[in-house]
């Protein structure tokens, strides 16, 4: 069942939170249109689920805004590491239920395509000299994301004609933040829906499965 939200109509002065831990870090920022209340970046191998919660109040208190204030939440879904993949989509999950707002799932190609110029490749940095990726042109995604080697990527998108423009793309909560911000608003004006955020995995986990049942996440 999708995350309908508060009823609370776009604005520019809306607040939202964004943040992930797919990779070796704990990140979240707290946007209203353009501005940029609050960000936070902590770099960490592990300790994202003891480190995640703590942060984002940290960052909310920074921001001068209280977890009522927030219009909805932007969560990073992936590709990346499973187990912090899992941490955010399911702490997103349980803030928009408390909170009653709408939760959006952004992958992290998404987001670091953000305000690059169409068409364009976005690569994010993997682990073991690996980089996610995925093709983007003026409608959006080409496809899903993907994974390679960092040497052996196929061919991209030809860059449009012209100078190539100087980028300044947004740190990685800030633009999940935005895009979740933009989602909402469109949802809003009936131009498309938002689903819970659901993980994105490329492939199958490492590590052997658990001899005890996993848990169900709910549609």
């Amino acid at each position: 069942m999708p995350d309908t939200g508060s009823g609370r109509g776009p604005g520019t002065d809306e607040l939202f939170l964004g943040f992930d831990t797919s990779a070796a870090h704990c990140a979240a920022a707290v946007v209203s249109g353009d501005r940029v209340l609050a960000r936070r970046f902590e770099p960490m191998a592990r300790g994202q689920a003891e480190r995640l919660m703590v942060l984002l109040e940290e960052t909310l208190a920074e921001a001068g805004v209280a977890w009522p204030g927030l219009s909805g939440i932007g969560v990073g879904v992936g590709p990346g590491n499973f187990t912090g993949i899992r941490i955010s989509v399911a702490a997103a999950r349980g803030l928009a239920l408390a909170l009653g707002v709408p939760a959006v799932g952004v992958t992290v190609t998404e987001a670091a395509a953000l305000g690059a110029p169409r068409p364009c490749r976005a690569v994010v940095q993997g682990r073991a000299g690996e980089v996610f990726w995925q093709d983007f042109d003026a409608s959006g995604p080409l496809g899903r994301p993907a994974q390679a080697q960092a040497d052996a990527l196929p061919p991209g998108p030809a860059p449009a004609p012209g100078p190539a423009p100087a980028l300044d793309a947004p740190p990685l909560a800030v633009a999940i933040a935005r895009i979740a911000a933009a989602r909402v608003a469109a949802a809003r004006l009936g131009e498309g829906t938002i689903p819970r955020p659901a993980p994105l995995y490329l492939r199958p986990a490492d590590a052997a499965p658990p001899r005890d049942p996993a848990p169900v996440l709910l549609p």
